[in-house]
């Protein structure tokens, strides 16, 4: 009995969203072109359940590529309507589109020639009058038995809530590293799946010495840069090979004065490499397998790009993601 109730529940939100995108059309197209257009932010208002619908959506914003934050329509008119510019665009959600204290909120907007869209059940209500565009969310009823709960309806609110987020990335083409860029910190899963030469290290934290340099001068670099190796390049910037701290301590136990060799003489010539467009996973797989804990990224003809370091993989530098 429990079961059927729950299929039932779900039945009468699922012929809700139906009833929202058979009507979706000029007026989403518009919404979009609102916010796409809009040079600031898109403020998210509403009260009550809508109010944790609107919330919901200004986070999906966010971190897909549309900045976003939610304005409760109460502190709005006790002093927060000062983060609301002109070159704003307010989304305001009401299912009855009645409500007072959003509407009341939305009177004040409009004086300040802010572009409204609205997401109601009612399009000829005073916010759906005030709006510049009507995202209709109405719904043959409610999965409460009584009618009173919103259900259906803030499930509709929340999946054209979606909708919108999802158009708006297209039209930006807002990629997958434009993502891991607004989660800057999280799971070993989600870091391993960019590309290398997102994670790896350039330019001046790269340890790094010209082939003319000395031993001396190589183990200095080693030391300053603390990474466990120092990379040497020529002229062209082509990897030469790499002196690991193995190979130092190697040398030491050889009694050799170090300032009597050449650089050749220590480091290992044809390093292990990988190219800046593979996978952080890869990288890491070659590390495991070969047991090292740094990794030259090159181009095609072997110029230096960067250097990738296990701990930059595993979260422990600089470089975290946290989805």
């Amino acid at each position: 009995m429990t079961v059927e109730l729950a299929r039932e529940v779900l039945s009468i939100e699922i012929e809700g969203l139906e009833a929202v995108r058979a009507r979706l059309g000029r007026e989403f197209e518009q919404a979009v072109a609102l916010i796409m257009d809009c040079p600031s932010r898109l403020v998210i208002t509403g009260i009550g359940k809508s109010g944790i619908i609107g919330q919901k959506i200004a986070a999906t914003l966010n971190s897909t590529g549309t900045p976003s934050f939610f304005l409760h329509p109460v502190e709005a008119m006790h002093g927060d309507l000062g983060m609301v510019s002109s070159s704003d665009v307010i989304l305001a959600i009401s299912y009855s589109g009645e409500t007072g204290e959003l509407n009341s909120l939305l009177s004040n907007l409009k004086g300040r020639s802010v572009r409204i869209i609205a997401m109601t059940g009612n399009p000829g209500s005073t916010l759906g009058a005030c709006a510049d565009a009507v995202l209709n969310v109405s719904v043959p009823r409610e999965a409460c038995p009584l009618g009173l709960a919103p259900t259906s309806s803030t499930t509709a609110a929340l999946a054209l809530g979606d909708a919108l987020a999802v158009s708006l990335l297209k039209r930006k083409q807002f990629k997958a590293e434009d993502f891991r860029r607004n989660h800057p910190g999280g799971s070993l899963g989600e870091r391993l799946k960019v590309a290398v030469e997102e994670v790896m290290l350039v330019g001046g934290k790269i340890p790094l010495v010209h082939d003319r340099a000395t031993v001396s001068e190589a183990v200095a670099e080693l030391n300053d840069k603390n990474l466990g190796a120092v990379l040497v390049v020529n002229d062209e910037g082509l990897l030469q090979g790499i002196i690991t701290d193995g190979d130092v301590r190697r040398l030491v136990l050889r009694n050799t004065g170090i300032d009597t060799l050449d650089l050749g003489n220590v480091m290992t010539t044809e390093p292990l490499t990988i190219s800046g467009g593979l996978l952080a996973a890869d990288a890491l797989s070659i590390m495991q397998r070969h047991e090292i804990t740094v990794l030259p990224v090159v181009d095609e003809i072997k110029r230096l790009q960067g250097i990738l370091h296990l701990h930059e993989l595993l979260g422990k530098g600089e470089f975290r993601f946290l989805i």
